[in-house]
């Protein structure tokens, strides 16, 4: 799993959970940005040998990173190959996640630790290996959730974690601010990705239906955002959650349709 060779040697870019959803679609547009890119994954080889091919066409150096984002060892290990063959590290998206429908009084404990370990202790392991290494004018994206926002049934552990992930973002931004580091956060609304399509088959016309942009997202606007709150443009901003929705979860309950005018 070699570093392919670009035209330059350009931004360094480290994606947790980037083989497939989500990550996936942050990875291509970094690619696209002209970000060299080292992939995380932890089962998906398949899907990142794919990847990797997509970000050397794109002509971008492209390194893979098996490993487990909840495991210090392979943090460590992780974040030491990528500074070894990549040279430097400019960017961190810690996008690994995962959840667990049941209800709470359900939900086994072993299944809430589990995802309080890749999401929330992954994003801690994660961000303060890279803070070691990052040079000033570092950034760093959480991927945070519509769940920072709003409770989600029968997914305790996953808001739980995720409201962790805004709220361990803003105390990051301030703490690394003086070593030259930027923290913010994304917040996805509904992201049609084949695990979402696999829960429901309806998925994009049962969201679409409730978000005023009246569709729903695709893993490229998440990406897109990523990209702008690492360029340059965002150099002024820290701390901070973007909201990437479509407009869902700035919504309240509203007896009245939009037309109507509350009257």
């Amino acid at each position: 799993m070699g570093v392919g060779e670009a035209d330059t040697l350009g931004r360094v870019a480290l994606v947790t959970g980037g083989a497939g959803g989500v990550g996936e679609g942050i990875v291509v547009c970094l690619a696209d940005s002209g970000w060299d890119i080292a992939i995380n994954y932890r089962a998906s080889e398949e899907n990142a040998l794919r990847l990797e091919q997509r970000v050397i066409a794109a002509g971008r150096r492209c390194l893979l990173l098996p490993g487990d984002v909840g495991d210090e060892e392979d943090v460590k290990r992780m974040f030491e190959l990528e500074l070894r063959e990549m040279g430097a590290l400019h960017l961190l998206v810690n996008n690994a996640g995962r959840q667990t429908w049941a209800p709470l009084v359900e939900l086994a404990p072993s299944d809430w630790d589990q995802t309080i370990r890749v999401n929330l202790r992954g994003t801690f392991l994660c961000t303060q290996a890279a803070a070691r290494i990052m040079g000033t004018g570092g950034s760093i994206v959480n991927t945070g959730s519509g769940a920072n926002r709003v409770p989600f049934p029968r997914l305790v552990d996953y808001c739980a974690s995720k409201g962790g992930i805004e709220a361990f973002t803003r105390v990051a931004a301030v703490e690394l601010a003086e070593l030259g580091l930027r923290v913010n956060c994304v917040a996805p609304g509904a992201i049609e990705i084949p695990r979402t399509q696999r829960e429901n088959p309806e998925y994009a016309a049962t969201w679409s239906r409730i978000t005023p942009a009246k569709r729903v997202g695709t893993p490229e606007d998440v990406g897109n955002a990523v990209v702008f709150l690492a360029g340059e443009q965002a150099t002024f901003i820290t701390g901070q959650t973007l909201f990437v929705d479509g407009g869902l979860w700035c919504q309240g309950p509203w007896p009245y349709g939009v037309e109507d005018g509350g009257s």
